[in-house]
């Protein structure tokens, strides 16, 4: 029987591509209409000042759902695996899961850095309650 964490596992995991699509589907416009020219032997920061803020958000953003959720990852197959996939930490995978698409929104289009920073630390909190528990049993 598949354990219910396993849902906002995929759910983020899908929401990771969501953010992926729009990185490139801002990007890759805005390289043309500035025709900004990648050149491999030069610094990436170079390529990243050229581009707009606005563009840059989207794959900042991306690369934090490459970063942080892979302890939210790996945290919530323990509880799977360990048969402790519901009750309060499907709730608490759930929530995580929706702050990191509010952060996700957040930094992508607005960027507000004290709002973005009030959602991450809620959400790392949570990771951290989710862990914890995680321990008490896996230990």
């Amino acid at each position: 029987m598949a354990q219910p964490i396993l849902a906002p596992v995929m759910a983020l995991v899908l929401w990771s591509f969501v953010m992926w699509a729009w990185l490139y589907a801002t990007r890759i416009p805005a390289i043309t209409r500035l025709k900004i020219v990648y050149d491999p032997r030069r610094p990436a920061s170079e390529f990243d000042a050229a581009m707009p803020p606005e563009v840059r958000w989207k794959a900042d953003n991306y690369n934090h759902l490459m970063e942080q959720p892979t302890i939210f990852y790996a945290t919530a197959l323990t509880l799977a695996f360990l048969g402790l996939g519901a009750g309060l930490n499907l709730w608490l995978a759930w929530t995580y899961v929706a702050l990191r698409v509010i952060h996700s929104l957040v930094q992508a289009t607005t960027n507000v850095i004290l709002v973005r920073f009030g959602i991450f630390m809620l959400s790392s909190l949570v990771l951290l309650i989710m862990a914890l528990r995680a321990a008490v049993y896996a230990f």
